[in-house]
């Protein structure tokens, strides 16, 4: 799976937003990070909608961290921002997915690549990466 920029700034919003005890604008977010207003707030209202953070409306309103860090993986964040499973191979997740079904050769290896990615990510939380230095 290629990574978009949706995933990208999904991650640098979030180790901002961590960083702050009050909620964030998405004006001042969109300066901060040079991210177009529009698209962040389109990813900012992903993350919301999937529990990752709050949303407050109103002239002191903004995006909160709903979840901790500590409990947040990278791969929620990037399924969230790019609003489906991430797959490696069209096929990686599911044999029925595959066009060869059960005679194809490469399923295996192709979702077991699959798992071993999806652990993996599921092993790097939010809070593992502000401790590794992710400065804003």
């Amino acid at each position: 799976m290629l990574f978009t920029k949706a995933s990208e700034y999904a991650l640098l919003s979030l180790i901002y937003i961590s960083s702050k005890s009050t909620p964030q604008d998405v004006e001042t977010m969109s300066k901060e990070l040079d991210i177009s207003k529009s698209f962040l707030a389109k990813i900012l209202q992903n993350l919301a909608r999937d529990g990752i953070l709050n949303s407050f409306k109103g002239a002191n309103g903004g995006f909160l961290m709903a979840k901790n860090p500590q409990n947040l993986t990278l791969l929620e964040i990037i399924e969230s921002a790019e609003r489906h499973e991430m797959s490696v191979f069209e096929c990686s997740r599911s044999k029925q997915s595959c066009e060869k079904g059960d005679s194809c050769k490469i399923w295996h290896m192709f979702n077991d690549i699959q798992n071993q990615i999806d652990n993996y990510m599921g092993g790097i939380t939010l809070q593992k990466i502000l401790e590794n230095g992710a400065k804003i």
